[in-house]
């Protein structure tokens, strides 16, 4: 029984390669390629004769019996046109049927454009969405755009040259003045990353049209700013006087003020030895914290 590998490939700069990688592509029975032209290029720089198809949108699913074919007798790496297959290219259909019939799916993790410009765009990385391809209609693409505006991750979108200004104006017109990296050619000759808002990027891009490969990494929905001082101070006063539990207030405040939970609790209690009631102590609200 054989193993599918999904092996990440360069998606600009063929020195972009895990050893891992290309001994999995040089051990392989098989390769299945987006792009048999394009991989050849780089099976070609590194000496691989491993055997190929091509294994692209619009023969995935004839192409699946094949492969599974050959995965009863021995490993198959699959590979997209450049970076992580199955993400935005195709593969998840072939990832589903071999766990279906039992073969093992392994990933050899590799170069993702997305991830390449989420990483270097200065904006958070914490917690961010990737949404794949906007759509191609500007009423759908303000649509999409509409159900995720006003969540609070970063938000990771892909796109085609011709279409990124009109891409960028309607990010404008439905999420407001935003922080964005624009990156385009990662690893490329031509790498660019343009940082700004939203005003910005449609200006640099209305005079100079992009090329290539582009990923939008957008700022979230940014939270309400935080109550002042004063705004809390009253709040914490009202839930002593109405008798609520130290935690259950300081969960309570904390979610509709902004600020920190730990801190809201510290100032409840010491608002509350202040006015000479027993406190809860700080060490156990800590261990209740860490468990």
């Amino acid at each position: 029984m054989g193993t599918l590998y999904l092996v990440a490939t360069p998606i600009g700069n063929l020195q972009d390669i895990s050893a891992r990688a290309l001994n999995t592509l040089r051990a392989v029975t098989l390769i299945a390629a987006e792009d048999t032209r394009r991989t050849r290029v780089l099976l070609d720089h590194y000496q691989i004769r491993t055997p190929v198809i091509s294994y692209y949108e619009h023969n995935k699913l004839a192409r699946l019996e094949q492969v599974l074919a050959v995965l009863a007798q021995g490993d198959v790496g699959l590979v997209s046109d450049a970076g992580t297959p199955a993400l935005n290219d195709p593969g998840y259909e072939l990832v589903c049927a071999a766990i279906q019939a039992g073969y093992p799916v392994s990933p050899i993790p590799g170069p993702s454009a997305p991830i390449a410009a989420l990483t270097a765009s200065g904006l958070p990385t914490d917690a961010f969405l990737y949404l794949g391809y906007l759509p191609r209609k500007t009423g759908e693409r303000r649509a999409r755009l509409a159900e995720v505006a006003e969540l609070p991750y970063t938000l990771v979108f892909l796109e085609s040259p011709h279409r990124a200004l009109a891409a960028l104006q309607d990010l404008q017109a439905v999420l407001g003045e935003r922080q964005i990296a624009v990156a385009r050619e990662l690893t490329k000759l031509y790498e660019e990353i343009v940082r700004g808002n939203l005003s910005q990027a449609i200006e640099y891009f209305r005079t100079q049209p992009p090329r290539g490969e582009i990923t939008f990494i957008v700022e979230g929905q940014r939270q309400p700013p935080a109550w002042s001082e004063a705004e809390l101070e009253q709040t914490l006063q009202a839930a002593l006087a109405a008798g609520l539990p130290i935690a259950q207030a300081a969960g309570q405040i904390a979610s509709q003020s902004g600020w920190p939970r730990r801190q809201v609790y510290r100032r409840l209690t010491a608002l509350q030895a202040r006015s000479g009631k027993a406190a809860n102590s700080g060490e156990n609200y800590d261990q209740q914290e860490h468990g």
